[in-house]
């Protein structure tokens, strides 16, 4: 009986003292964070070039870009893509921002990151009128060498509310 009743204190203190260590380990780390501002700098000014081998260049060769027409494989694909986007649509005004608690780390290296948050631009067809778009954005990162290229990268497109 009463290591039942110990056994079932000691669950107990383990029970509260889980989700504390959990909200520690949930922080991003501001270094990582710093860096993930600076990929996303890099992203949207190559992004506002409708620079497609630029954008490219920040995946990694084996790399997952999913659309909302479904995924692309690689970065010759993904290139590909972009460059199709660019030579229809011209885009402007990419903007990208993360979500308050990421990145966060994966592994112990601080090798990979993944991070979520929100985008908006401007794009704009061949003899149309300018439209603003907007969404939310996840990415998985990893080191390659001494710079960041996504693994992954998935996004969505927010409907436009209608009057």
């Amino acid at each position: 009986m009463k290591t039942r009743l110990l056994l079932a204190l000691v669950g107990f203190a383990i029970g509260f003292a889980l989700p504390t260590f959990a909200q520690q380990t949930n922080a991003p780390d501001s270094q990582l964070r710093d860096q993930l501002v600076a990929f996303d700098k890099k992203f949207g000014e190559a992004f506002n070039n409708n620079d497609a081998a630029a954008v490219a260049a920040l995946f990694t060769e084996d790399a997952i870009f999913v659309t909302d027409r479904g995924p692309i494989y690689g970065r010759k694909a993904i290139e590909k893509c972009f460059a199709d986007w660019f030579r229809n649509v011209h885009f402007s005004n990419h903007v990208t921002t993360d979500d308050q608690d990421s990145p966060h780390a994966m592994g112990t290296a601080n090798n990979e990151m993944w991070a979520t948050g929100k985008w908006s631009q401007t794009f704009q067809v061949q003899k149309g009128n300018p439209t603003q778009a907007n969404g939310y954005w996840a990415a998985v990162k990893i080191r390659d060498g001494d710079v960041w290229k996504m693994r992954m990268n998935i996004y969505n497109t927010t409907p436009s509310e209608t009057p």
